[in-house]
């Protein structure tokens, strides 16, 4: 389970702006668990600040009962091959192949590619239903290939939880789609515990079996995504479900 308690995070500069403030969620195991907010609610500050790539300013991120806020060294890159994460913007590397960007991973932590690692590699794109894409560049790939060769390469470590940094937001409806049907089997079949960041309340209602709302850094509202479509509290949710306006 992940345990967030009290996160603030504090950008300083002019103002000291709060990305966060006195966040407290809890994400159960094997959840596919939705957060949800307009462009600088906080919402990928909030995940960032879980995978611990953002520290927080204050408050603890507790994981499985181990208080994991002020790792270092060792113990942080032994918790990351815990919590993989997905970018909205891919991160594949051009002059690789599908087959190549999944095993980057394997490189990384030993700096060489088994032959376990590539038939592991290609498994994994196979369970992401790209097993016809394993020499491809990717260039030769459309928008929703290239998430779902991502998802691929962050389930190379076998991580207990999938961080989704607004995974669908530049791809169409019918990649979209796609990517959260992996998702979603993804989830299903390995128990991996899905996170998913978000603007979108068509994707949490797809996908999620949570939510929490954020907004202006603060969550608002929090609970299962059929109590807050059915009966939405917050002024936010109200708006993003398109049943009030926005002058929230």
């Amino acid at each position: 389970m992940i345990s967030l308690s009290h996160i603030t995070k504090v950008f300083p500069g002019a103002g000291d702006e709060h990305a966060l403030s006195d966040v407290s969620l809890e994400i159960q195991d094997g959840d596919v668990y939705g957060i949800i907010g307009i462009s600088g609610a906080g919402k990928s500050t909030l995940v960032r600040c879980i995978n611990l790539l953002e520290r927080p300013t204050s408050g603890t991120v507790t994981v499985d009962g181990q208080d994991v806020t002020n790792l270092s060294g060792k113990e942080l890159r032994a918790y990351r091959h815990r919590v993989s994460m997905v970018f909205q913007g891919f991160g594949l590397l051009a002059q690789k192949t599908a087959l190549e960007n999944v095993c980057f991973p394997f490189l990384a932590a030993n700096g060489k590619v088994t032959a376990a690692d590539r038939i592991k590699a290609t498994e994994l794109l196979a369970k992401v239903d790209l097993a016809d894409k394993v020499q491809s560049y990717p260039a030769q790939l459309s928008g929703g290939q290239k998430q779902r060769v991502a998802i691929a390469r962050a389930l190379a470590t076998d991580p207990e939880y999938l961080l989704c940094d607004e995974a669908t937001s530049a791809l169409d409806p019918a990649s979209t789609e796609q990517v959260l049907d992996v998702l979603r089997k993804v989830n299903e079949e390995t128990g991996v515990t899905v996170v998913v960041i978000t603007h979108s309340m068509d994707v949490v209602e797809k996908i999620c079996n949570n939510v929490a709302v954020l907004a202006h850094g603060k969550v608002v509202e929090q609970g299962t995504v059929k109590q807050i479509f059915a009966d939405p509290q917050a002024d936010t949710t109200k708006a993003l479900l398109g049943r009030a306006s926005w002058n929230v």
